[in-house]
């Protein structure tokens, strides 16, 4: 028995480079190793905190937490002295962007899951720049309101891209750290999102471009995540309505029931709406919610919908997961480009979601696993995400979907890795997981 057993498991190890001679009689043909273009299987602890670790070290080196003169390239460290041509250091990435509020709040999960403190040094000393440097960068707007200003964002907010995700960052940078110079910019930047960004009559968070009284996916983020925080920093519940409602009437208008997924755009005035389920605004629309869910009390009125409709998103999205576990530019067209950003989003929020009980456990690990696996091999040797689409606006028609450029330098993809890899390292130490006639399985407890 053992010579058959060891004959086995040579045939096997050789089976995966070559063809076998022989028939399932002769051969132990299930037990043929197949050729995955991406690792297969749950990940090792130390090899998800290898690729947070290049991500980390990339990130930081690139982006420096200084002001200089633009003229003369001398860092200036008194704001005191800061001027119209006072910029921003030279880096790879926007400190203030919508993006790196994602690579923010991302850190700080990386930092609790690893335990690593660099990481959530990482948010601290940037937020903390931003926040000191903010006072002294809106009386600079406020003389000079047509120049440049490198804090024109948090300044003077013009969208939810300009504030909602950073600001989100910074409440759950406050609640940690409890730097009190981060609450003056957390107040302004809420007001905007709660008092000042274009609504419909119902309240719904919208905007008036490409076309007017329009609904972008991507606002769900934008927007929900900054009000929910709020809500948990003054338990103030209107903050918490305000989100919950977000949620309700953006899936009213743009979620398709028969598919699981969203449309990225809805116009109020259309008669017709034309349907492109873009994935990167499917995974802010879903990050959204768990974000929401994450601090929403037990106790809302709501919560049971906003579980529902998370669930709906969760299920629908899945079953476009492709077989190299990347989802596709258009989840539901397989001829368009398997995009990175919108593959790390849905393994967070997958992984999450099932850390926190909200989703069956055994029926979508292997889902975020393999999702992971696939972002895992587009992080290169220096720490960069490969195969991120570029920003991207809203359209009716494919071609402008299929032929957005993906790019490196494409912030969007660095957040989201960081929060997949945290959130799959609590899930390796939530659950245990084996391989079970050749498939990924959660171990029974029994």
């Amino acid at each position: 028995m053992k010579i058959l057993f060891i004959s086995a498991l040579v045939c096997i190890g050789y089976c995966s480079k070559a063809q076998v001679k022989g028939n399932d009689v002769t051969t132990p043909l299930h037990l043929l190793q197949p050729e995955y273009k991406v690792p297969y299987g749950a990940p090792s602890v130390d090899n998800v905190k290898k690729v947070l670790k290049k991500v980390f070290n990339y990130l930081d080196a690139v982006t420096p937490a200084q002001f200089i003169d633009k003229r003369t390239q001398s860092v200036i460290t008194d704001l005191s002295k800061i001027d119209t041509n006072t910029v921003f250091k030279t880096a790879d990435f926007r400190l203030t962007s919508y993006e790196w509020g994602v690579t923010y709040a991302g850190m700080l999960s990386a930092g609790e899951a690893t335990g690593d403190t660099a990481y959530t040094h990482y948010t601290k000393e940037r937020l903390h720049f931003l926040a000191d440097a903010w006072p002294a960068f809106t009386k600079l707007y406020q003389q000079y309101p047509k120049n440049s200003n490198p804090l024109r964002q948090p300044v003077a907010p013009h969208a939810l891209d300009d504030g909602g995700a950073v600001c989100a960052a910074m409440i759950k940078t406050l609640r940690v750290n409890g730097h009190s110079n981060l609450r003056p910019l957390i107040d302004h930047l809420v007001d905007y999102i709660a008092n000042k960004e274009f609504r419909f009559k119902d309240g719904t968070l919208a905007r008036n471009r490409p076309q007017k009284n329009t609904l972008w996916l991507d606002d769900m983020f934008m927007g929900i995540p900054a009000l929910a925080q709020m809500g948990k920093l003054t338990g103030d519940q209107k903050y918490f309505n305000d989100a919950v409602k977000q949620v309700l009437q953006y899936s009213e208008r743009m979620f398709n029931k028969n598919l699981g997924v969203y449309m990225h755009g809805w116009v109020e005035e259309m008669t017709v709406h034309p349907e492109f389920h873009w994935a990167r605004a499917n995974g802010w629309a879903m990050m959204a919610m768990t974000e929401l869910l994450d601090v929403l009390p037990e106790t809302h009125p709501k919560r049971k919908q906003v579980i529902e409709q998370l669930q709906a998103q969760i299920k629908g999205i899945a079953s476009y997961q492709s077989g190299e576990g990347f989802w596709h530019q258009l989840v539901d067209r397989t001829d368009s480009y398997m995009e990175t950003s919108a593959t790390a989003i849905y393994a967070y929020c997958i992984a999450r979601a099932i850390n926190k009980g909200w989703i069956d456990a055994k029926a979508y690990s292997p889902v975020c696993m393999l999702a992971w696996n696939a972002v895992a091999t587009k992080v290169n040797d220096k720490g960069q995400v490969e195969g991120t689409c570029v920003g991207t606006g809203m359209a009716f028609d494919p071609a402008f979907y299929y032929y957005r450029p993906v790019n490196i330098y494409a912030a969007h993809g660095y957040g989201p890795v960081l929060l997949a890899g945290a959130e799959i390292l609590n899930l390796l130490h939530n659950f245990s997981f084996e391989i079970n006639d050749s498939s990924l399985q959660l171990k029974s407890k029994n």
